[in-house]
C-alpha cells in the first residue's frame, strides 16, 4: 500500500521546486521563453519574473500533489480489489 498523502506531498514539492528553479533560470539566462509563455497561458498569474517563479511553485505544488495523490489512491483501490 502506498501512503497517498506522503506521495502527493513529495510530488508536490518536486514539481513546485522544478517550476521555481526553471523559471529563475529562464529569468537569468533568457532560455525557455516559449515554454514560459505557454505556462503563462495555462496558469493565470505565471510569468517570466521572480514573482512568477513563486506563482509557478504554487501551481507546480498543486499539480504534483493532486496528480500523485490520485495515482496512489487509484493504485491502492486496485490493489484492494485484486486481493478480494
Amino acid at each position: 500500500m502506498l501512503d497517498s498523502k506522503k506521495l502527493g506531498l513529495a510530488g508536490g514539492i518536486l514539481a513546485g521546486v522544478c517550476m521555481f528553479v526553471f523559471t529563475l533560470i529562464g529569468v537569468w539566462t533568457g532560455y525557455g521563453a516559449k515554454w514560459m509563455e505557454m505556462m503563462g497561458n495555462i496558469y493565470p498569474g505565471y510569468s517570466m519574473t521572480v514573482g512568477g517563479s513563486i506563482v509557478g511553485f504554487i501551481y507546480g505544488f498543486i499539480d504534483g500533489f493532486v496528480s500523485l495523490f490520485l495515482l496512489s489512491w487509484i493504485y491502492n483501490r486496485l490493489l484492494k480489489k485484486g486481493k478480494r
